[in-house]
């Protein structure tokens, strides 16, 4: 399976997706104006990873900021995260700025949709690359 990546922009957040090592990314911002149509790949590429996935499964969230569309698709990659729980060893880590608790508050809220434990990371800022 071929990795996918998408370059971070203004609106729309870094993806960086690896099913040869497990690790996936998503980065900065996630604004889009279609939220739907911009995560339909990613949902795609993730839906297939989880026909054959790696036997441990690292997704880091680095976003500092997401809009309420976005946040309805970020939650439709986690349950698919959550399928994979028998067949991976799944590590979540959600980063956050330590100042900020409202993402703080939204990593403990989607760890209890999803049903798996989160890795809350408190950052003084984000890196600029991924």
């Amino acid at each position: 399976m071929e990795p996918f990546v998408k370059e971070p922009t203004v609106d729309t957040p870094g993806v960086f997706l690896d099913a040869e090592k497990g690790t996936f990314l998503l980065t900065r911002m996630s604004l889009p104006e279609d939220a739907v149509e911009f995560y339909a790949p990613i949902l795609e590429w993730f839906a297939n990873y989880c026909k054959t996935p790696n036997p441990q499964t690292v997704f880091d969230m680095k976003l500092e900021y997401f809009n309420t569309a976005s946040s309805k698709q970020l939650i439709q990659i986690l349950l698919l995260l959550q399928g994979l729980k028998e067949k991976s060893d799944i590590t979540i880590n959600w980063y956050y700025k330590e100042i900020d608790e409202d993402m703080q508050g939204l990593g403990e809220e989607y760890s209890q949709i999803i049903n798996l434990p989160f890795n809350l990371i408190p950052v003084a800022k984000f890196d600029k690359q991924p």
